[in-house]
């Protein structure tokens, strides 16, 4: 007898495993790359997109098990023109590719190959929303240092095998470059993950704690943190109106946008800000830490404190990041660090 009233619904996994897989196979005609294709083809709901510099030798009937796209990685420009497409489809990545143009334990081995990455990576991970894994592969050499002491007593390497500590290998930079391209971004632009603070707060929290009277002799620690959480995603627009710049929902996030790269490349264009407005001299890197910009970004976890003990004690100070923002913002304008915004209305 069957149940009355009875009704099924997918769970989201199982919506999720019936949507189309896309895969994307960097150094699809080699040994490794022809094999993943060859097995991904044979599952359900897979299409496979290869990549290589030159097709295969000799041509096997890969039009029905993968597309071919010919592209020279170190080239960015091809590299962007001919992958961008994939960036909103792709699923799972493999990279089984490597360039062995120079010596495997030099620099110039270590730059191209990484160079080769990061150029796919800039082309396909911007907007990389249905991204759900990225394959790496490395060789034995991963383990191999003949000049390192510490592996010359081991028979038998495991995953858990600590670095060689010397020497240069291309798959640790690989493998660097992969944890700092595919950190998650997006949860730390739409959700509280950081604390924000002020120098004028942690000042007169420095003072309160030496004038008070109400921290022990023995010594004690405080959080110096504004107290209200925020999200990127809500101050960036408040922030392009105080500089005069209309921001919209579509433009505001771009997971494959980095300040030390970008500023890296602005050196004149500031400079001829910096004349035109005549602001006082300063380089581009003068102006913040890019690279802490990007870790703000990209922080692998959440850095939440509380500041209960602060409050307890009697010091009640605090900002709302936002604010703290926009006053130093102005600050750095009357300094003549940033130009004035011309022809809008001041912020309020």
């Amino acid at each position: 007898m069957a149940p009355e009233n009875c009704s099924f619904s997918r769970t989201k996994e199982e919506e999720e495993e019936e949507e189309e897989n896309v895969a994307v196979i960097f150094g699809v005609t080699g040994l490794v790359g022809r094999e993943i294709a060859k097995r991904l083809s044979s599952k359900p709901r897979w299409k496979i997109f290869g990549i290589a510099r030159n097709p295969e030798i000799k041509p096997t009937n890969n039009g029905k098990i993968y597309t071919f796209i010919s592209c020279d990685l170190l080239n960015p420009s091809e590299t962007r023109q001919k992958l961008s497409p994939l960036q909103e489809i792709v699923t799972h990545a493999f990279w089984v590719t490597w360039s062995g143009e120079f010596p495997l334990d030099t620099d110039e081995c270590c730059e191209q190959n990484s160079r080769m990455m990061a150029n796919a990576l800039g082309a396909i991970l911007p907007n990389a929303r249905r991204l759900k894994h990225f394959s790496l592969q490395t060789g034995m050499k991963h383990y191999v240092s003949l000049r390192d002491p510490l592996f010359q007593t081991l028979c038998y390497y495991s995953e858990e095998c600590p670095r060689a500590r010397s020497g240069r290998n291309f798959y640790y930079a690989l493998e660097d470059l992969l944890h700092e391209k595919l950190s998650g971004t997006r949860e730390c632009w739409e959700e509280s993950y950081i604390d924000g603070s002020d120098s004028r707060l942690v000042a007169e929290q420095h003072i309160y704690a030496a004038t008070s009277g109400k921290v022990s002799e023995k010594g004690e620690a405080f959080n110096a943190v504004n107290g209200f959480r925020f999200s990127w995603k809500e101050l960036w627009p408040q922030i392009g109106k105080k500089l005069g710049v209309q921001v919209t929902e579509t433009e505001m996030f771009n997971e494959g946008f980095w300040y030390e790269r970008e500023m890296a490349e602005k050196n004149r264009v500031w400079d001829e800000i910096v004349e035109k407005e005549r602001l006082a001299r300063t380089e581009v890197g003068d102006l913040a830490n890019w690279r802490f910009m990007d870790m703000l970004f990209r922080c692998p976890f959440k850095l939440l404190g509380t500041r209960d003990k602060a409050d307890r004690l009697g010091f009640k100070r605090r900002f709302r990041t936002l604010d703290s923002i926009l006053h130093w913002i102005d600050v750095m304008r009357d300094e003549k660090l940033i130009p004035h915004t011309r022809d809008r209305p001041p912020f309020v």
